[in-house]
């Protein structure tokens, strides 16, 4: 990308004024990102009742619409909009991290044996479908119970609600706006981790970088935890392609003139806005149960293993969301609907939203690296350094197209390559082992490193990987 019309304003933040854009990276990360990043986010600039800036995390990279990375607030008294675009079609993609009182001298001699049970009891990969078949009436109140309805089934504990977003259910979910093509492609998915980069993950702590912070989050060097990285799968797949259609029909009614196409949007007050955003509720609280269910099924392995293994929720964060949140614009509280594509809710300490034993600290934010690479803990920073709308990066980011990594890496050789290094690979595609190799994105140290000098969040924990289940 180019930097030279771009003002450095702080650490690892360059702006422009017209339209108001500010980039939070680092300049060999914002220097290594296609222009089109930069084309989509002025794009995003230029909607209506856009609040401050739009923003990339410095994870960013090209997407559909707003640019993966993207935070946007929109005023719904001031003719904000929503866009599909800004959420994204994996609606509530995000990471669930649990704790284990397991240490890793613990973990190697049944690693192997782990991974072969972690990789028949998930359904992972294109298609993959699981036991758990959800009738109409099931659905409806998954959509509107979310993580909640999977206590029911005995997919976990009251315990896990007090550390997930929301705890657990998003409010303003509308399952009457959801098509019953959305409902058909759910049948079958729920506790399944799809394919692409999401994944199954069982890591260790390898460095402590705040303690107190890691203290507060029950985190400690040589401990085993493991991530789980998925969405709400077809089912929010699509209602963003449903929703994309019928935004820009609302657009083209309401005359609002689109920069790109692909950033069809409506008011946050109509009709057409309404809607979208019911679906899209429905379709977090899809996610969040699905992450609570495997959350079930990976206890369950690991208690045959290790029959007195403690698995804990230690937070599950969503990305690919549009959320009211109340933020202080200009000395002013102000209720905003902040657009986070590809970038996580940073709540500081001392907010309200977060639970008791994280207040001090500030929220989990979990930054997602990619098989043969490592994954961070940071803690969100007060609202007062944060001025992303109290936003940060979600992962590494893509460095390549998953064509280009194709080209440059074989599925097979790679997987031996880093079962040489110690680190378990269970996959259904060789090639969606290629598509996702660790060369393929961004270094995500780097990444952790420009989210905290940007004053974005600090970090906590670096996790590095013992065995993962891909699709």
């Amino acid at each position: 990308m180019r930097l030279d019309d771009l003002k450095e304003t702080a650490a690892c933040r360059f702006e422009e004024s017209d339209p108001p854009v500010r980039f939070y990276a680092d300049r060999e990360l914002l220097t290594a990102m296609d222009d089109k990043v930069r084309e989509q986010i002025e794009n995003v600039a230029r909607l209506p009742g856009l609040v401050g800036a739009a923003m990339t995390m410095p994870d960013a990279h090209w997407g559909y619409g707003f640019p993966i990375g993207g935070v946007a607030a929109f005023d719904p008294e001031q003719g904000g909009i929503v866009s599909a675009g800004g959420v994204g079609f994996d609606i509530s993609c995000g990471i669930r991290c649990l704790r284990s009182d397991l240490d890793l001298p613990e973990l190697l001699p049944k690693l192997s044996r782990l991974g072969d049970a972690l990789f028949d009891s998930i359904p992972a990969g294109v298609g993959e479908e699981g036991s758990l078949r959800l009738r109409p009436r099931d659905l409806d109140v998954v959509m509107q119970e979310g993580a909640r309805w999977a206590l029911g089934g005995g997919f976990g504990t009251p315990a896990d609600l007090e550390y997930i977003e929301e705890n657990g259910c998003v409010a303003g979910a509308d399952p009457s706006a959801v098509s019953q093509h959305a409902r058909e492609r759910q049948k079958g998915e729920m506790g399944t981790l799809g394919s692409g980069n999401h994944y199954l993950e069982v890591q260790v702590v390898e460095r402590i970088h705040d303690a107190a912070a890691a203290a507060a989050f029950g985190l400690r060097e040589g401990q085993v935890v493991v991530s789980i990285h998925c969405g709400s799968r077809g089912f929010g797949h699509q209602i963003g392609t449903e929703y994309m259609m019928s935004l820009a029909k609302a657009a083209s009614r309401l005359g609002i003139r689109l920069p790109d196409r692909e950033l069809a949007c409506a008011p946050i007050l109509s009709p057409e806005g309404q809607r979208y955003l019911g679906a899209m509720n429905a379709a977090i609280n899809i996610a969040l149960a699905n992450r609570q269910v495997l959350t079930g099924l990976t206890r369950e392995v690991f208690a045959r293993l290790w029959p007195e293994v403690r698995l804990e929720t230690l937070f599950d964060v969503s990305h690919n969301t549009c959320k009211a949140e109340r933020h202080v614009v200009d000395g002013v509280e102000r209720l905003l609907y902040v657009h986070r594509k590809g970038a996580t809710r940073a709540f500081g300490p001392g907010h309200p939203a977060l639970p008791e034993r994280y207040r001090a600290v500030g929220q989990p934010v979990i930054i997602g690296g990619s098989m043969g690479t490592g994954s961070w803990v940071l803690a969100g920073n007060p609202e007062s350094q944060n001025d992303a709308y109290a936003s940060a990066s979600h992962g590494a980011g893509r460095a390549m197209s998953r064509k280009q990594a194709l080209k440059r890496w074989n599925g097979r050789a790679l997987i031996d390559e880093l079962a040489a290094r110690g680190i378990v690979i269970r996959t259904r595609s060789q090639r969606g082992a290629a598509e996702e190799a660790p060369g393929a994105y961004k270094d995500v140290d780097a990444v952790a490193l420009a989210t905290e000098r940007a004053g974005l969040a600090r970090r906590v924990a670096v996790l590095q990987p013992k065995l993962c289940i891909k699709g």
